[in-house]
């Protein structure tokens, strides 16, 4: 039996797969619409912690987010509540200004610049974006201080805004 659906499927199957593979792409598209991880030098190893971060926040894993910052007391995050110092303390003031997956939203980057310090440390300005089905999309714009501590990237300092 052959199915033509225009010139292109000759069989179901293959009209099937080809849907699916359309779908698939358009969804994947549209998630990441406002998404930009590259900027000129960013070290690619920074983009991959970013894109770990993004899936896991995406996820609901605030744990797994923070896996992109520095687990130390000396991490400073500045953000509109004020100032907090240490991964513990950061990961519990995320906690509780994203106590549900709903608030949470799903989470974008748009990075914009990066400025290296040298070869192990660097500052990253960009943008981010939380998208929202039952609150309003939240935005902003950050300054993170990168270095990398025992070969890994880490975020010491975040002034998101």
């Amino acid at each position: 039996m052959s199915w033509k659906m225009g010139t292109s499927c000759t069989s179901v199957s293959m009209c099937k797969g080809r849907m699916l593979l359309a779908t698939t792409a358009i969804w994947l598209l549209g998630s990441t619409a406002w998404s930009q991880l590259g900027a000129p030098g960013l070290p690619s190893d920074i983009e991959g912690v970013m894109r770990r971060q993004m899936a896991a926040w995406n996820e609901g894993d605030l744990e797994g987010f923070m896996e992109g910052y520095w687990k130390s007391d000396s991490l400073v995050f500045v953000g509109s509540s004020g100032v907090t110092h240490g991964h513990k303390a950061t990961l519990a003031r995320y906690q509780k200004s994203y106590p549900t997956m709903s608030l949470m939203g799903t989470l974008a980057f748009d990075n914009r610049q990066w400025t290296a310090l040298g070869p192990d440390a660097g500052w990253l300005l960009g943008g981010w974006h939380l998208s929202k089905k039952d609150h309003d999309d939240a935005q902003g714009m950050y300054t993170l201080l990168w270095r990398r501590i025992e070969g890994q990237w880490v975020i010491v300092a975040d002034h998101s805004s």
